[in-house]
């Protein structure tokens, strides 16, 4: 898979970001590659910081209040929740009841971009998964 666009799930960044084995050979390719454009979803960075908050996450570097400066340092774009993201991920079933997760398939539909994840779940929203 060449140079394409494609928008991270949020453990799909954080083993990125730390370098996990758990991210696969070909999301690792993806994301490394210097043509691809890597979206971050600024649900995602809402998601890690309620987490954090909740006690679920763990940041012992404290990335999270950082994340910004990493993005912008890793090369990765930030791509914020827009009112049409809004009004997709609305109207989406729920087949996965995570609200943070309907909002990057409904960012990952009207992007255009592939997730990278490997949460079976994403696959009844019929959008492309990358792992």
């Amino acid at each position: 898979m060449g140079a394409v666009k494609v928008l991270l799930d949020t453990h799909a960044l954080l083993w990125w970001l730390a370098d996990d084995r758990r991210l696969s050979r070909r999301a690792r390719k993806v994301i490394a590659d210097p043509r691809s454009t890597i979206m971050v979803s600024s649900a995602s960075a809402w998601e890690m910081a309620t987490k954090l908050r909740l006690g679920k996450l763990r940041d012992p570097d404290g990335a999270v209040p950082r994340l910004p400066a990493i993005l912008l340092e890793r090369g990765l774009m930030e791509l914020p929740v827009t009112v049409p993201h809004g009004i997709e991920a609305g109207l989406l079933p729920v087949h996965h009841r995570d609200p943070f997760d309907r909002m990057l398939v409904a960012q990952s539909r009207l992007e255009g971009a592939p997730l990278v994840t490997n949460d079976p779940a994403f696959e009844d929203y019929g959008i492309t998964i990358v792992w």
